[in-house]
């Protein structure tokens, strides 16, 4: 009776980890496809924000700003300036 508890215990453990390794593959690919696309997400989201009656003018900085510039500009909270 013990041997078979420990070889369900075992079974369920090896279930989570294939599931965390499943999502953590999921996620590489999400930013993966976000870093390729970055620019192209953000022209067509700026350009709902403004169809939608949005600030313009902030969808067009958003728009001017290339994503490699954006990061490097990315605060330690994850908004605004790195040299606040």
């Amino acid at each position: 009776m013990n041997k078979s508890m420990r070889q369900r215990s075992n079974k369920s453990g090896q279930t989570m980890v294939e599931y965390i390794i499943i999502v953590v593959i999921i996620a590489i690919a999400a930013i993966a496809i976000f870093g390729v696309f970055g620019d192209t997400i953000r022209d067509k989201l700026s350009g709902a924000v403004t169809e939608l009656g949005g600030d313009s003018d902030a969808a067009d900085a958003a728009r001017d700003t290339k994503s490699e510039d954006w990061l490097k500009d990315l605060g330690p909270d994850g908004a605004g300036t790195a040299n606040n």
